[in-house]
């Protein structure tokens, strides 16, 4: 069971499971100040933990099958469960199943509100279609963003019963999530340069410039700490704490880039377009991203991120 469990890098739940809980607590406040007061069921958060931890696991799996042979010809991944051999196709297979399997029977615990049993099936298929996606667009990592997005507003979903009108709320904290995810999983991509290139794979990175690339990941930021500060706006439950959080949250995102870009490229033209990268290799001037830090960057500050947020979230809610 371990090596399943790093099969999918069960740790890095962490990065959306926070999202997730903080959209599920939104929408308990929200019912807890309605008239009458609607309280929460605990089976309905025991849901939303298995159905995250199901759905993701599924499509974590779901993915090393289908990238397997690009990740036996690429130096960083050769040692991955499928590629080195230490399991099978057959058994992450099976495994795969078991967790779709038990993600669609997790959504039961929802009823009576079959809101989430109605979408489980194609929002599986979404989550597994971002492992496709990187063989003929370099929107993947706003794929991949998307899919972590939809666990805060599917976990307002579960507490509320609503999806027309769209509630803003969750919806804010959804893009706020893409866009933060895309971000990271940028400048993740930098280490796959090269391999993207040999592959004909598509990536932010390999497409365009350095300077472009990066350019994007600062947008994405900029564009998340918007769709953060505007939540207050559409969920008055939200005040000064959370605006703290936030101002902390962009504090930890400027030296995630000072950790890891050089200091030379907030200096440089703004270019978010550039002529595709296969032309431009050996262009004079292109900036090294620091490969070496990448993992502080990747794991350790957007881990604060997710966690602090979901901390503060409470916070507001209670005080």
């Amino acid at each position: 069971m371990l090596e399943y469990l790093r099969l999918v890098r069960f740790s890095h739940t962490l990065f959306a499971l926070p999202f997730a809980l903080l959209g599920a607590l939104m929408a308990v406040g929200t019912n807890l100040y309605e008239t009458p007061a609607v309280l929460p069921r605990i089976v309905d958060f025991a849901g939303v933990l298995l159905c995250m931890v199901f759905a993701r696991s599924t499509a974590m799996a779901f993915n090393r099958i289908v990238d397997r042979k690009f990740d036996a010809r690429n130096p960083r991944t050769v040692s991955r469960h499928l590629p080195s051999g230490r399991l099978s196709v057959w058994n992450v297979t099976v495994f795969t199943v078991i967790c779709a399997v038990g993600f669609v029977v997790s959504t039961l615990l929802f009823l009576p509100n079959v809101i989430p049993i109605i979408f489980a099936v194609p929002v599986l298929a979404f989550l597994c279609g971002y492992s496709f996606a990187k063989r003929f667009t370099w929107c993947s990592h706003l794929w991949l963003g998307l899919s972590l997005g939809l666990s805060p507003f599917a976990a307002w979903v579960v507490f509320r019963s609503e999806l027309i009108p769209v509630p803003l709320p969750p919806l804010l904290l959804c893009l706020a999530v893409m866009f933060w995810t895309a971000a990271f999983d940028i400048i993740y991509a930098f280490q796959d340069k090269e391999v993207d290139i040999r592959e004909n794979l598509y990536s932010i990175p390999r497409v365009f410039r350095t300077y472009a690339a990066w350019r994007l990941v600062v947008l994405f930021h900029v564009l998340m700490i918007a769709c953060l500060l505007f939540i207050p706006q559409t969920f008055p439950l939200f005040g000064n704490i959370w605006y703290f959080g936030v101002a902390i949250v962009a504090l930890i995102l400027a030296g995630e880039h000072w950790t890891v870009v050089p200091h030379e490229i907030f200096i440089r033209p703004f270019l978010f377009w550039g002529r595709h990268l296969d032309n431009d290799i050996n262009w004079r001037g292109e900036p090294e991203i620091d490969l070496r830090r990448i993992d502080v960057a990747f794991f350790k500050l957007n881990a604060i991120v997710s966690s602090g947020m979901m901390v503060v979230g409470i916070l507001d809610l209670v005080w």
